[in-house]
């Protein structure tokens, strides 16, 4: 997408020259020769980058200088040698300055730094919440199940692809880390990543936030204020548990996909999205919308590209590597090397984890406390809960056609020793037979390869 340059001069031979040179840097770039074309022009667009020169036959545009540069980057053009001019224009609050006549290496040169530093400086309020959020959690994909790589192998099929990507899952089960991967493995990787949590937003402050609003909006709305989707320019919007937002919300998180602009609250001008959206929740969205809880229209655009990921009882393989990451990689400091006795990791494998992955993550943080000076983690520092433990008896098995009863008893063995980690005799116990028995099923069905 071309960014939008406005000329501000009165010379009609150079603000062609401008406009032309711009055009061919490929920025699509607008003129105009009056300060009241100005105005009017604002109401209608906004532009990237602005320069002007600093006296028009209408205005001293030193004197704007100032309000431009809350919104807008500016670079002014002052006659050669009138130092008092450019000195004026940078305490204004100008980026830059350019010395008539311009030189067209220059102008090149001039606009390309002003706009990057500009990216920069809208960039910079993101990336100190990003470094936070980085020391506070791991952005990988750890484990090796067959589930994880179901999802891994999705993932790498549509972070290429800018298409909307909907993320369901049980809650804590590493949707955000997702859709992180998804951005990371995306041409948009070197932007922003922009994370909002649709649960903890008043409604009233969901629309500012999202799409920011202009001065005198609402009662307090002393300036205007950019939105998230600013913040996420060129980059990815994550919004996180997306069936929570109202019905407002979603008509105009509809119009975004549809058309790909938006307005500020308050607002008349509209504004281009270039963000690439991934929304994520643990509702069942499409019972929603035919109950008309939540758009069936905004639904489906929500649903161009779906991924579910696996609660954690169903890739138990992963818990031993999930728990030693959250061993070696917890954010408060020990005396003690921690390790997990082979008991504890059998009990953590099978526990069903209604709280999934940040169950877990908490669970082995707490054993780090409890555990105190001893070097092993055992069974008796963990702290189970009964909603965990009430689960033992559920066991899921599903085929995409129907089973042969060998096919039955293959996959119930292998989720049985999955569950108690290849423990043979708390196996037969559990289905009724000899440990001989499980043994020989082991060897029919080479599950011990």
């Amino acid at each position: 997408m071309k960014l939008k340059v406005l000329v501000i001069e009165d010379d009609d031979l150079l603000r062609q020259l401008i406009i032309q040179h711009l055009g061919n840097l490929n920025y699509e770039a607008d003129g105009v020769s009056r300060w009241n074309q100005v105005q009017n022009y604002l109401e209608k667009y906004e532009p990237s980058l602005i320069l002007t020169d600093a006296r028009l036959p209408d205005a001293n545009s030193l004197e704007y200088i100032g309000k431009l540069a809350e919104s807008y980057p500016v670079i002014v053009l002052t006659a050669f040698g009138s130092v008092r001019d450019a000195v004026a224009a940078i305490k204004a609050g100008a980026a830059d300055y350019l010395l008539k006549p311009v030189s067209l290496d220059t102008l090149s040169l001039t606009v390309k730094r002003v706009l990057e530093n500009a990216a920069l400086r809208r960039d910079h309020q993101f990336c100190k919440r990003q470094l936070q959020q980085s020391n506070q959690r791991n952005s990988s994909l750890v484990g090796s199940s067959e589930a994880l790589a179901k999802v891994r192998q999705l993932i790498d099929a549509v972070a290429p692809n800018d298409i909307t990507v909907l993320v369901q899952g049980e809650s804590g089960s590493g949707k955000e880390l997702v859709a992180r991967a998804i951005h990371n493995h995306s041409h948009r990787k070197k932007n922003n990543f922009v994370t909002v949590d649709c649960c903890t937003l008043q409604e009233n402050l969901f629309e500012s936030e999202l799409f920011g609003h202009e001065k005198g909006a609402f009662t307090g709305a002393d300036k205007q204020k950019q939105g998230l989707i600013e913040g996420a320019d060129g980059g990815t919007l994550f919004l996180d548990e997306i069936g929570e937002i109202n019905a407002s919300g979603q008509a105009k998180l509809l119009r975004i996909l549809e058309t790909g602009q938006y307005r500020r609250l308050g607002g008349t001008k509209d504004l281009n999205a270039n963000v690439r959206v991934i929304a994520a929740t643990n509702r069942d969205l499409e019972s929603m919308s035919a109950e008309d809880t939540f758009r069936s229209d905004l639904f489906f655009r929500l649903n161009a590209f779906n991924i579910t990921v696996p609660p954690l009882r169903e890739r138990r393989d992963d818990i031993p590597s999930l728990a030693n990451h959250f061993l070696k990689n917890h954010n408060f400091s020990t005396r003690v090397n921690k390790t997990l006795s082979s008991s504890a990791i059998r009990s953590l494998v099978s526990y069903n984890w209604p709280g999934n992955i940040r169950e877990l993550k908490n669970m082995i943080e707490r054993s780090i406390i409890l555990s105190g000076d001893r070097q092993k983690i055992r069974p008796e520092h963990f702290t189970f809960s009964q909603n965990g433990s009430g689960r033992d008896d559920i066991v899921s098995l599903n085929f995409a056609h129907d089973p042969t009863l060998d096919e039955l008893e293959a996959h119930y063995l292998e989720c049985q020793l999955k569950k108690y980690s290849g423990r043979r005799a708390v196996v037969a116990k559990v289905m009724g037979v000899s440990e001989r028995s499980v043994y020989r099923m082991i060897k029919r069905y080479k599950l011990d390869e």
